[in-house]
């Protein structure tokens, strides 16, 4: 996953309740203080959506590893499977993508991650959420919006149910989640080969999603005002709800968008 500094986002309303839940403090959303941004933050919804999910990954994954990328020109089967959700960051100006991430629980199959290695057993029976296929603009506000996805990444979570979020971090990335307080799932382990990334070694790094609040609180982290105490109106990622008829589990669809797997497997055909 390349990412710079991440931060977190929610919009209120749904962020209130699941925070109050989860022993985070209680607040009236009404009282935040909004902030708006030069884009937003969405699920992907169509084909259109998709296939410039795909044109701003590859570009992003290009910079870094060139020859990878060159597989990325194509929807990739897993952005259309069950328990997926892709996350599309779009400028307010003329549209164009900023920035991409994809989000996979394992309510219906492993973790990405577990091609590479088995998960302890405290952590593999939780409900996990994974983000990869992070990718973001080349631009100056390429930094932003990756803070944003991740706000975005966390905020998703927060409303799916989700008890840990888990990430690979290549170095010097895996640094900055030590910062938002990440922690090594495997410590004496280091770095990982991981066969979803060409097999660069990575750390495979976890954040319980319940507590994450009480931690940043304590630490008195400096993202906490934004990733909990600021409404973002350009961050929408709520799931689509149970009565939506695509069939659910725990309140995430199988599959949220469900014609996006007939059109992404004619792409690939």
């Amino acid at each position: 996953m390349h990412a710079a500094h991440p931060q977190l986002a929610t919009p209120h309303s749904q962020f209130s309740n699941a925070a109050t839940a989860h022993g985070a403090t209680s607040f009236d959303a009404a009282d935040l203080p909004v902030e708006r941004l030069p884009f937003s933050v969405r699920l992907v919804s169509s084909i259109e959506d998709l296939m410039k999910a795909v044109h701003i990954r590859q570009a992003a994954y290009a910079r870094h590893l060139p020859e990878f990328a060159k597989t990325l020109g194509l929807p990739e089967s897993a952005d259309y499977e069950d328990g997926v959700a892709i996350l599309l960051a779009e400028s307010h100006l003329d549209g164009s993508p900023l920035g991409t991430m994809r989000v996979q629980t394992n309510r219906f199959k492993p973790l990405t991650l577990e091609q590479s290695l088995e998960l302890p057993d405290w952590l593999r029976h939780q409900t996990l959420a994974e983000a990869t296929r992070l990718g973001v603009t080349n631009d100056k506000v390429g930094r932003l919006v990756t803070t944003v996805l991740f706000k975005a990444f966390f905020q998703y979570c927060l409303g799916t149910g989700v008890d840990w979020m888990v990430i690979t971090a290549r170095a010097p990335v895996d640094r900055q989640y030590e910062r938002l307080l990440f922690e090594d799932v495997y410590p004496e382990r280091g770095y990982i080969p991981m066969r979803h990334v060409n097999n660069l070694p990575h750390r495979v790094m976890c954040l319980n999603v319940h507590t994450a609040h009480t931690l940043w609180q304590a630490a008195r982290h400096p993202l906490l005002p934004f990733i909990c105490y600021t409404n973002h109106p350009d961050v929408q990622v709520q799931p689509m709800p149970q009565d939506s008829g695509f069939g659910s589990l725990d309140g995430i669809p199988a599959m949220p968008f469900p014609h996006l797997r007939a059109s992404a497997s004619a792409l690939t055909s």
